[in-house]
């Protein structure tokens, strides 16, 4: 039979990015390798990331796995877009962190990244009543029962799809909104954690697909008293899981100058709307870190100062954000501060 390979790539729709898919039929026993796969077109004007009389863009496959939903010997294919004369289209935020990821790989920095998301029914989140609200935040938190938690037959095909296309995902759970979850890539290396993400993002929409339910990365789907969604990112390098100077190195790095701003204005469109300073955030507009405070920018775990070594939690990066960008900007802030303060 023929192989089917699900060709992945994200848009230049602002501003937040899209995912869009198409299907490429392979013959029956081609090797389907990265690099044994081809470049492909696509029509960059119906994607935000070109103009109709130079409509041509290439997708360049950068990460492949088995096709859970298909099945069989079918893939799914990630790529970058790339122009006609095979360099990074504008929207390729892919490329930027190849680079960072590179310069600083002797650091060995590594990351787990919380992806909180929404799931609603028409125009309602899942589990809120037709013209009207829920019982207040407070039990659905890794809940149980019906009357507490929303989706899960959903959230469990997702799991088990990408535990079957081999990403890696290290948990669930439901989280303080109804409807609300939560899945948890990493840790891994800086490129493999994105682009895991964006394929496990792709998978959680095409499952939700067939439930007749949708799935939001919106920050705020909910206004007024309910808790925005992010996704948080845990990040760590070699002299970090040793020793603990490392760790506020790296968290004074992040409060140092413009370096707060320069953060949050790239890690997702409506920051501003979430990162209030309530719902367990910080202000969008103040820095700051503590140990066990979910209340602060960036979170040291308890466990961390105690072992006197581990990692730190970047609790600002929206939902949406691209994982591109939140792991570059922080891989290049934090190991340079460490590059220059000779903790490497």
């Amino acid at each position: 039979m023929s192989i089917k390979a699900e060709y992945i790539w994200i848009d230049g729709t602002e501003p937040t990015a899209k995912l869009r898919s198409k299907t490429r039929i392979l013959p029956a026993g081609s090797a389907t390798g990265l690099a044994d796969l081809p470049v492909w077109g696509f029509d960059g004007s119906s994607t935000n990331q070109a103009e109709g009389h130079a409509s041509d863009r290439v997708l360049k496959p950068v990460f492949v796995c088995p096709d859970p939903i298909r099945g069989g010997d079918n893939i799914l294919v990630l790529n970058e877009v790339l122009d006609i004369d095979m360099t990074p289209h504008a929207s390729n935020t892919r490329a930027a962190l190849a680079e960072v990821a590179q310069r600083f790989a002797a650091q060995e920095p590594i990351f787990g990244i919380e992806q909180e998301y929404t799931f609603f029914e028409g125009e309602r989140p899942l589990g809120f009543p037709a013209g009207g609200f829920p019982a207040p935040q407070g039990g659905y938190y890794c809940g149980v029962g019906s009357d507490e938690i929303h989706g899960r037959d959903v959230v469990e095909a997702h799991l088990d799809h990408c535990l079957t296309a081999g990403l890696g995902i290290s948990g669930i759970n439901a989280e303080v909104m109804p409807g609300q979850w939560e899945f948890q890539v990493g840790p891994l290396a800086p490129l493999e954690v994105a682009d895991q993400l964006w394929v496990a993002r792709w998978l959680l929409y095409r499952t939700a697909e067939d439930f007749g339910v949708s799935a939001t990365l919106d920050p705020k789907p909910v206004k007024g008293d309910w808790n925005g969604a992010g996704a948080h990112t845990n990040f760590s390098t070699k002299a970090m899981r040793e020793g603990y100077e490392a760790i506020i190195t790296a968290c004074e790095s992040l409060g140092e100058g413009s370096k707060p701003l320069d953060h949050v204005k790239n890690y997702g469109a409506g920051i501003d709307d979430r990162l209030t300073g309530l719902h367990e955030t910080a202000p969008w507009n103040e820095y700051s870190y503590g140990v066990s405070d979910r209340g602060a920018s960036v979170r040291i775990p308890w466990q961390v100062e105690q072992d006197g070594k581990g990692y730190i939690e970047d609790r600002r990066p929206n939902a949406n954000v691209d994982p591109y960008v939140v792991t570059r900007l922080l891989v290049d802030t934090c190991c340079s501060a460490l590059e220059k303060a000779d903790q490497v």
